[in-house]
């Protein structure tokens, strides 16, 4: 057994790859269990995985689906134009992005950056292979995992790189061509990579639902800006590869919804694929919790320099999605994935009271939060919070107090990139738990980020069934779903019936907040419709561009990275 192995990695050497100055850099010298002592396979195995929580982080591959969508929105916020970033936030939103877009050009890097060592993983693998049943299990995976990144590249740029050494030029595929190589990459292991892997690497299950959303997005991916014809060929792989899933029996759907975001998600039973970020895993980070929480807001009593960063909102449109479902009840009190109130305010108290509470059992809301937000009175970073006289934590509405603002924090449902732009402006989503371990708030996080969970299984097959006319089948699977939250009041209740539209709505809500919106606007037909700040409805926008420094790169072999149409 060799306890430390350095494996020396070519890096940016796929000729398609631009420059990027921040992506971190690590030489990985232990397992992927974190426990330091690596053997051969795991050390070959692990840099592949290694840059996934950067590559996923807010300012990247998280922010490009959300920003691009419907479901969030982030205007330059303040005097200051907080979040401003040279614009690239409102490029995204408004469907106006540019070939040097810092957030389509960072996700870029780090996908090719993944793809590349998932090529390198693959190459020395393939030796060992031919001897070692260890080394040959890790082939499978890495092949799944090559298949996985490049499907990440068919998703947003519309080519895939066909690459299975090092040594030769990437085969730039598309639409039918590219469809056909990741399916053909995942059949060819799909029997043969072991099941039992853990949510933190790509196993069988994983592998099957990987298939089904490929089968499902099959009619988008071979015409990118046309009108989607979706074959029953395509819908009855789907319920294939779900009815795998769904019969092994390996996974069941979690009774409280925001356990799938907690710290401990890890060792969920929906979680299929994730992005491991267990307390040891090295550049685990805290950014989809932090991100759109109020700058004012502090979550960690232990941790004073701990705050949101005023980010994203929900844009009233997709507020308005939940509206329309229940009417005049609330949503809050017709459904519990919308909203988790661990915060409990005393009766009687207003915004201008205040109250004690132990440290132990402090914790903010989740969800979608709305209106005037209570907590730990602000604090300078770095400087302990009022105490009680009994040394508990003193909790009131949280005050705004910056730039000139001194009102409370209170979340409004309008905001949009010209005028409703103030700190306070727009209902926020916390989603992920607030990471106990992260002192900043932005790093140190311990939630897996999810990338595919149980839920997905039955509402691809919903989506199938519904396509393929049968709607009594899709209308099973969606209540499924909705009722099965069962560990805390409103559940859901079961639909009386289902249609697109509905279909629509219901992923709306299952999925919101996890990078998985934009994806299906464009394939139920409304990525060009007009939303908040946005009105933009060219087709050619449903694709992102190729970085111009990536073009520029493969100049000296022309034809060879051609950018995407309208760009």
């Amino acid at each position: 057994m060799i306890k430390k192995i350095f494996i020396a990695f070519l890096g940016f050497n796929l000729l398609f790859i631009s420059g990027c100055t921040d992506l971190d850099e690590q030489i990985l010298d232990e397992s992927l269990t974190g426990t330091g002592e690596a053997d051969v396979v795991d050390g070959i195995v692990a840099p592949a995985y290694g840059p996934l929580p950067q590559a996923f982080r807010h300012t990247r591959y998280f922010g490009l689906q959300l920003i691009s969508s419907d479901e969030g929105i982030l205007p330059p916020r303040g005097a200051n134009q907080d979040w401003y970033d040279n614009g690239k936030y409102i490029e995204l939103h408004k469907h106006t992005t540019t070939t040097s877009n810092g957030v389509v050009g960072d996700t870029w890097s780090y996908l090719t950056l993944l793809l590349s060592r998932s090529v390198t993983a693959i190459e020395v693998l393939e030796p060992l292979a031919e001897s070692d049943a260890q080394a040959q299990a890790a082939l499978y995976e890495m092949k799944a995992l090559r298949a996985y990144y490049n499907m990440l590249f068919l998703d947003n740029w519309g080519i895939v790189f066909k690459k299975d050494s090092n040594d030769e030029t990437s085969e730039i595929l598309r639409t039918q061509e590219a469809i056909d190589y990741i399916e053909s990459e995942f059949l060819a292991i799909a029997d043969l990579i072991g099941d039992d892997l853990g949510p933190g690497r790509i196993s069988q299950p994983a592998v099957y639902g990987m298939l089904s959303r490929l089968y499902l997005n099959a009619a988008v991916y071979r015409d990118p800006y046309g009108t989607p014809s979706f074959t029953s060929q395509d819908m009855d792989n789907v319920i294939y590869y779900c009815n795998l899933v769904i019969n092994s029996g390996k996974y069941t759907l979690s009774p409280e919804y925001f356990e799938l975001f907690n710290d401990d998600n890890h060792d969920n039973a929906e979680l299929i694929f994730a992005v491991d970020q267990r307390p040891d895993i090295e550049g685990s980070h805290n950014r989809w919790a932090y991100w759109s929480l109020s700058g004012s807001m502090y979550p960690l009593p232990e941790y004073p320099g701990a705050n949101g960063t005023d980010g994203p909102a929900i844009t009233p449109d997709f507020y308005q999605t939940w509206v329309d479902a229940y009417g005049s009840v609330d949503p809050a009190e017709a459904d519990n994935r919308f909203f988790k109130e661990n915060l409990e305010i005393p009766a009687g108290l207003t915004n201008d009271d205040s109250f004690c509470i132990d440290g132990a059992d402090f914790e903010i809301n989740r969800g979608i939060l709305r209106g005037v937000q209570w907590g730990l009175r602000n604090a300078d970073d770095g400087q302990p919070f009022d105490l009680c006289s009994d040394g508990s934590y003193f909790v009131g509405a949280v005050i705004e107090q910056r730039d000139g603002y001194n009102s409370y924090v209170d979340h409004t449902l309008l905001i949009d990139l010209e005028t409703n732009r103030d700190y306070s402006d727009g209902y926020r989503v916390e989603k992920y738990e607030f990471s106990s371990t992260s002192n900043t708030g932005r790093n140190k996080g311990q939630a897996d980020l999810v990338l595919l969970r149980y839920a997905d299984i039955y509402m691809m097959r919903a989506e199938a069934y519904l396509r393929n006319g049968d709607n009594a089948s899709a209308l099973a699977d969606v209540n499924t779903v909705r009722t099965s939250r069962t560990a805390r009041t409103p559940i859901p209740a079961a639909l009386s019936s289902i249609d697109l539209d509905i279909m629509y709505r219901e992923r709306g809500f299952e999925f919101y907040w996890e990078a998985l919106r934009r994806t299906d606007m464009i394939r139920f037909g409304h990525y060009e419709d007009s939303w908040t700040s946005k009105t933009d409805t060219d087709v050619y926008n449903r694709l992102f561009p190729i970085p111009q420094s990536a073009v520029d790169g493969a100049s000296n072999t022309p034809g060879y990275l051609e950018q995407n149409s309208g760009y």
